[in-house]
């Protein structure tokens, strides 16, 4: 049996060209950059520290893919970035991109994955 885990998915392709193209819009033209997730838990350049503690005390292991990497290991379509739960290697979604974009701040990004967990936790009790 596979272990509960998260999956955090980005609204960007994983390849080279997609990363440098991503890279400069989210510097040059932020307000129009499509993944929340990453405006909300990257900097210009590196994951920030918050972000990182936060998911290193998570109760489950997480794991972040790509757009094109999660439709190709999970063969899921979906309007993306958003957090999905897998349980023998069958993701569910637990937060759609409509709840991670109304999330203005990391800090809110944080108390909505912890309350999605805590959900998740007196279900399968």
């Amino acid at each position: 049996m596979d272990e509960l885990q998260l999956i955090f998915v980005y609204n960007a392709n994983g390849d080279l060209f997609s990363s440098l193209t991503d890279f400069a819009h989210k510097i040059i033209s932020p307000a129009t950059y499509e993944c929340q997730l990453c405006k909300l838990t990257y900097g210009n350049f590196l994951i920030k520290n918050e972000w990182k503690e936060f998911i290193e005390n998570l109760p489950l292991k997480s794991v972040f893919v790509y757009r094109d990497q999660f439709e190709k290991q999970y063969r899921v379509k979906d309007d993306f970035p958003s957090i999905f739960v897998t349980m023998n290697s069958v993701p569910e979604k637990i937060i759609s991109r409509n709840e991670i974009e109304n999330c203005k701040t990391l800090e809110e990004l944080k108390t909505l994955v912890t309350q999605k967990i805590s959900l998740l936790s007196n279900r399968n009790t």
